[in-house]
């Protein structure tokens, strides 16, 4: 392999090694299993308009569905509510109003193209990976792009994770102010979704995607520094 080809994939290894462990702990938080568990902290707080955890588990499995499928919005805009469940009366039975359904398909187009990076980086890295491992003279190289690649992911997701605990509130309005449009993001407290994913949820979904990055960027960087450097 070239020298200069060789150096080529160790800094698309470097700078695509963030994206995806970031992207694979964003994948991980889109299962059920993530939101079964979320539910079942004891600090977890209780829905104040009526919602049990069972119907929390219902419920928010059916919005993971319509994140994950290819159904259009009225997936969700067909549901309705027990009249039990019912809060606000000026939109019927209706489960989401028409703010909470703009807002769904917004986050379901950013999902998708979320995953679609997620694979791109995961290719990126892994043919990265193979060919640089390839040969004796390469690894080095390897070994270089997963230090510098984890070392990136680690001060970028300390510095985010400083702010997400410690000014949640502005963070929260920064990340939605750079991947959605308008204020559809913006609910009341007995809307649905505010409901389902209370600002508890979001904090720990936070915390969890950068604390498992950082976790996985270490063993990353600690096997390349140990295990590259006696094989090379």
């Amino acid at each position: 392999m070239p020298h200069w080809l060789a150096n080529i994939l160790r800094i698309v290894l470097m700078l695509a090694l963030p994206f995806c462990l970031v992207l694979t702990n964003v994948r991980l938080m889109l299962t059920p299993f993530y939101i079964n568990w979320e539910y079942s902290l004891s600090d977890f707080p209780p829905d104040p308009y009526g919602f049990t955890k069972e119907d929390r588990l219902k419920y928010s499995a059916i919005a993971l569905d319509y994140l994950m499928n290819e159904a259009g919005i009225e997936f969700l805009g067909d549901l309705k509510l027990p009249p039990e469940k019912v809060f606000n009366s000026e939109i019927g039975d209706r489960m989401y109003n028409d703010r909470e359904l703009k807002h769904m398909l917004d986050v379901k187009i950013v999902v998708t193209w979320a995953l679609r990076a997620w694979l791109v980086s995961s290719l990126l890295v892994i043919g990265s990976v193979v060919a640089l491992a390839w040969r004796p003279e390469t690894r080095p190289l390897l070994r270089s792009g997963l230090l510098g690649g984890g070392v990136i992911t680690v001060l970028l997701l300390i510095v985010t994770l400083l702010v997400v605990v410690f000014a949640f509130g502005p963070f929260f309005v920064f990340f939605h102010r750079i991947f959605f449009e308008g204020d559809s993001w913006l609910f009341n407290w007995y809307d649905t979704l505010i409901r389902l994913f209370p600002t508890k949820f979001w904090q720990d979904v936070f915390v969890w995607i950068g604390g498992g990055a950082i976790l996985e960027a270490a063993i990353i960087g600690a096997l390349a520094w140990w295990g590259l450097r006696v094989r090379g």
